[in-house]
């Protein structure tokens, strides 16, 4: 009888503990999700605003068609990849996180090509687009910050004893997150 009531307290003890780490665990990834959320919200805006960039430019005799074209080309492809807040894994936020990059280097290719068209550049519209574009990109990345953070505090819960045990038990998997840029590491060559 008194082993019985040994072994009953050992299991009780171990639901009350899974359970305090089952409702940790739902509350970072609610976290996650929401962060996720922001993230998106940045991206979508930053999109919202390259029609009107582009249209503006057009506006522009002679500007490199060829440059418009690559814009339009990567602003349809980042915006053609969806991805779903419960399947964040590393796989699909590396893929998400590549689109969004060709977009950030067609954009930078244009801001650049801009560079040489003074009607352009005396522009209050292209001015104020370009202003909020580069708020937008502020943003995006104080909203990745705070995305990588829930992910770290997610994936270090689940990861932690007695957690994993929980979290296998339940399915909780990791959660990707944004990584630097490939060559960030190295500093851009400036010429004057």
């Amino acid at each position: 009888m008194k082993n019985l009531l040994i072994v009953l307290g050992v299991i009780v003890f171990i639901c009350l503990i899974g359970g305090c780490s089952y409702n940790g665990m739902v509350s970072k990834d609610e976290t996650v999700k929401a962060k996720w959320g922001a993230v998106q919200s940045q991206y979508q805006r930053r999109s919202d605003l390259i029609p009107n960039l582009v249209a503006t430019v057009k506006g522009v005799a002679n500007f490199e068609k060829s440059t418009l074209v690559e814009v339009t080309d990567a602003r349809a492809r980042a915006t053609s990849i969806q991805v779903d807040p419960t399947k964040l894994n590393p796989e699909t936020i590396q893929k998400y996180q590549a689109a969004q990059g060709q977009l950030s280097t067609a954009l930078g290719r244009l801001l650049v090509a801009s560079e040489k068209y003074p009607d352009l550049k005396a522009n209050q519209n292209f001015s104020d687009l370009q202003a909020s574009l580069e708020g937008t990109e502020n943003r995006i990345n104080v909203a990745r910050l705070d995305f990588n953070d829930a992910v770290r505090d997610y994936n270090t819960t689940i990861r932690s004893f007695p957690a994993v045990i929980t979290a296998k038990l339940f399915g909780f998997g990791e959660k990707g997150s944004f990584t630097a840029e490939a060559g960030a590491n190295k500093a851009p060559k400036v010429a004057f």
